[in-house]
């Protein structure tokens, strides 16, 4: 007798932006359906989405390759990221390791172990295991130099995996060290090479 008459919408069932508010009128059901077939029937095409991402990476990808070898520090990986990253490379490459020696030696050493000689056997033994115990106090060096100087210089830089960052690039022979060495085994900062001229064609002609 005293129901009360059913309204064609309810707040309740209606997105933040058709919810009825202060000087806002009640909108009708047909209203809100037509606001929510709107909101779930996007216009996306996943062809063109998945084709879109693709070429994203694809030129992620590049901009990064692209960056280790020229060392542009915006397109960099995060592993070689952060001016922490960017000191352990300056750190590693301003000397001599024995840990770039270690693929020349050890190809050395094989190719050698194939001369059945005992004298020759000997010393490929020695120089071998010189070779280990000089890359693991070399490591160890690394390892030690970083941990005492980068608290010190990067107090509130995140500094995790910068001593192993630091190892595993010594163990790379230099010229293949990406990114690209920017300083000498002195210190001093490698000087780039300047970009070739290109060719033109010779101007004389025949007569």
């Amino acid at each position: 007798m005293f129901r009360r008459k059913s309204t064609d919408a309810s707040p309740m069932d209606l997105p933040d932006d058709l919810t009825p508010g202060k000087g806002r009128p009640t909108p009708t059901r047909k209203e809100a359906e037509a606001a929510r077939k709107a909101a779930l029937t996007a216009p996306v095409d996943p062809k063109a989405a998945k084709k879109a991402s693709r070429n994203a990476q694809r030129t992620a990808q590049y901009q990064a390759q692209a960056a280790l070898r020229s060392g542009d520090e915006r397109y960099l990986p995060a592993r070689d990221a952060g001016p922490v990253r960017a000191y352990v490379r300056e750190a590693v490459d301003s000397r001599l390791s024995m840990g770039e020696l270690f693929i020349p030696v050890a190809v050395a050493v094989i190719l050698l172990g194939f001369v059945r000689v005992p004298l020759v056997q000997q010393l490929l033994l020695l120089a071998w295991l010189f070779m280990l115990i000089g890359v693991v106090v070399d490591s160890l060096f690394i390892v030690w130099r970083l941990r005492k100087t980068l608290p010190a210089l990067f107090p509130d830089e995140d500094r995790s995996g910068a001593q192993f960052y630091g190892v595993m690039r010594s163990l790379q022979i230099r010229r293949f060290r990406l990114p690209k060495p920017k300083v000498r085994y002195n210190g001093q900062p490698v000087v780039p090479k300047a970009p070739k001229a290109p060719k033109t064609p010779n101007s004389s002609t025949k007569a």
